[in-house]
């Protein structure tokens, strides 16, 4: 590709919301540039599921499938390169990337995801997207009724573990140290045989990605099948924010429901602006995105 190049829209973020806004884009044949590192964040995961038409598929294949059918709309360029900087003069965006090309474009679409944040227990991250997983919706159907536990306390362990309790009767909440759950709380986990265990976790030993035992701070382990892990994050790109770009008090991009952001011409979908983390949601808001890019681009055109 050339040096400097001027595009309608630069998509930046190559995934399932991005691909979605890109081929909403190229059906009305808008010049467009996706922009792509390659690091997704559910590399590890072996399938993908909860996505109609594709339950059960490998993430890497439907991403393949998407960009080979994306890359058929002559007008949509892909760039394997990482976004670094992002400026902006007058109506026009610039996009620097890590290689040394820059770009423009009228309109920005950020589809660049989260980047989650792994807590310090040995064999975590390598089972993360296998047997330790973030959402009931996306993975629990396929870990149902194992020994399961929750890493997590307070309003996160409350949240997600009515969702897993109907999937499984051995379930644990694994707190870190003492609960931030009123005695009420605790109650009601007591009801549903649910158990609340403070001890530290500090390993996860595993085959493969798939868990086996869990070992405390104490020196005692129990065995364990799955274990969810709702983690904090942090934003995979920092040039919305940059760009003025404004983040809610969850650390996610703000966004209206047509997907655009507080900044006129920005946009975002996907993961970075929703808490509704799966392929389904993320293709969904990037059609949104690329449907209403295209609309404003109309409007100031005609």
């Amino acid at each position: 590709m050339d040096t400097h190049k001027d595009f309608e829209v630069i998509i930046i973020g190559g995934s399932y919301a991005g691909l979605s806004a890109a081929m909403a884009l190229g059906r009305s044949l808008r010049k467009v540039l996706i922009i792509d590192s390659g690091f997704p964040c559910n590399r590890q995961t072996p399938h993908s599921h909860n996505f109609i038409t594709q339950d059960g598929a490998k993430p890497n294949e439907i991403t393949l499938k998407a960009k080979e059918q994306v890359l058929k709309y002559k007008s949509v360029q892909f760039l394997d390169d990482l976004a670094i900087k992002g400026v902006k003069h007058n109506d026009t965006f610039m996009i620097s990337t890590a290689s040394g090309q820059e770009f423009t474009s009228k309109k920005l679409i950020f589809a660049t995801g989260v980047k989650d944040i792994m807590p310090d227990i040995e064999g975590f991250s390598a089972c993360w997207g296998i047997s330790v997983v973030h959402c009931p919706y996306c993975h629990g159907y396929e870990i149902r009724e194992k020994k399961t536990g929750i890493l997590a306390n307070g309003e996160k362990a409350l949240h997600i573990s009515p969702l897993v309790a109907n999937l499984t009767n051995e379930l644990s909440i694994l707190t870190q140290g003492k609960p931030d759950l009123s005695e009420e709380q605790l109650l009601k986990f007591t009801k549903h045989n649910i158990r609340v265990i403070e001890k530290k976790v500090i390993e996860m030993t595993h085959e493969n990605g798939q868990i086996k035992n869990i070992i405390f701070e104490d020196g005692s382990k129990e065995d364990f099948e799955a274990v969810y892990g709702p983690l904090p994050f942090h934003q995979h790109s920092d040039i919305p924010t940059s760009l003025g770009c404004e983040l809610n008090e969850e650390g996610y991009l703000t966004v209206d429901g047509m997907q655009k952001t507080n900044i006129a011409g920005i946009f975002a979908c996907g993961d970075n602006s929703s808490g509704m983390r799966s392929v389904a949601n993320s293709v969904a808001k990037g059609n949104i995105a690329g449907a209403v890019v295209n609309m404003e681009l109309v409007k100031e055109q005609f």
